[in-house]
């Protein structure tokens, strides 16, 4: 008698299964798409599930290394804008990450793991993909998930860098997106200033840091370089500037590399610093022609440190605005 209850059951449950099984996961919102949405969604769920579970093999400087084909839960050091603008779930990334004001709505459920990517905490995250800058913790943190080392200049570009972390996280589509995305900005923002920066004008990158040291930088150091010269393809002041990303300057060189237009940050992380007032009321700086012109522009340190694809994207408008806006200002003073 059990027996055939049992068989019973077990038959009734397999016709529920055949009448429902499949779809019954995705009915929410399914009344309002196309009937081949409604076809096609689980066939996508599906695949999506199985790529997860698939890996392959990724090529780093430490040697091929076994990745998720399309990894869910990433922790990373200084690479969270990098995974966010292709897509990558980031979970985990470095302190500083949380002060870019690009990314840090993308990364409120994220979590601190540290400067250098804290093993104990990486192990409390359960990542299936770690990728770092810094390697000083790798054998530790490659017990935990496949560790993925790509150390800064791996790539020297926004097309290179997006991708590369396209191909990281299996989200090529995602990636050219962005770069179409990114050209697209990019073509707007020099319609912008068409007329108003000459062509044979110079556009400096500067940065003073609290103890006093100027420098200058080239296109691949962050401060809006990317922006400047690869988006907006504008000029560098010197031919030094394109051969070294960065170049200390002092206030006797300060002339050879001044430029028509000067965009400068300050670095005074405890904000306590007078090198700033300093520099602004140096002989100097008050006689290069972009003081003069009135086009030095001063900018914060977190918005323009920053060389991820996503906040060089929001840079070009940030950096056209700015032009814009000072070229009316001075018109309108004549």
């Amino acid at each position: 008698m059990v027996i055939a209850v049992l068989s019973m059951v077990f038959l009734f449950s397999m016709l529920l299964t055949a009448c429902g099984g499949a779809g019954s996961s995705n009915n929410s919102g399914a009344a309002n798409q196309p009937a081949g949405e409604q076809a096609a969604k689980p066939t996508d769920q599906a695949a999506d599930k199985a790529a997860e579970k698939k890996t392959r093999s990724f090529g780093t400087s430490k040697g091929a290394i076994q990745i998720p084909e399309k990894p869910q839960r990433i922790v990373t050091d200084y690479y969270a804008g990098e995974l966010l603008a292709v897509g990558g779930n980031v979970i985990g990334a470095e302190t500083m990450a949380f002060k870019n004001p690009f990314i840090s709505e993308q990364l409120k459920r994220a979590q601190d793991v540290g400067e250098r990517v804290n093993p104990e905490k990486a192990l409390e995250l359960q990542p299936d993909l770690i990728v770092v800058m810094y390697d000083d913790n790798y054998e530790a943190l490659s017990k935990i998930a496949p560790t993925v080392f790509l150390p800064y200049g791996t790539t020297t570009n926004i097309y290179d860098t997006v991708k590369l972390f396209g191909d990281l996280v299996g989200e090529k589509k995602k990636a050219e997106e962005f770069i179409a995305d990114f050209d697209k900005k990019a073509a707007e923002g020099r319609e912008k200033i068409k007329g108003i920066v000459n062509e044979n004008a110079t556009v400096g990158l500067y940065e003073l840091t609290d103890k006093g040291d100027l420098w200058v930088f080239g296109d691949n150091a962050g401060r809006g370089g990317q922006a400047v010269y690869n988006a907006l393809k504008l000029k560098m002041p010197h031919p030094d500037t394109t051969k070294n990303q960065t170049i200390q300057l002092s206030m006797e060189t300060l002339p050879e590399y001044a430029a028509d237009y000067m965009f400068l940050t300050f670095y005074d992380p405890n904000k306590n610093s007078e090198a700033l007032k300093n520099l602004q009321n140096s002989a100097v700086w008050k006689a290069v022609p972009a003081a003069k012109n009135n086009r030095i522009f001063y900018n914060d340190f977190d918005t323009f440190y920053r060389y991820d694809p996503i906040a060089i994207k929001a840079q070009i408008d940030l950096l056209v605005d700015m032009i814009v806006k000072r070229e009316q200002e001075n018109k309108s003073k004549k």
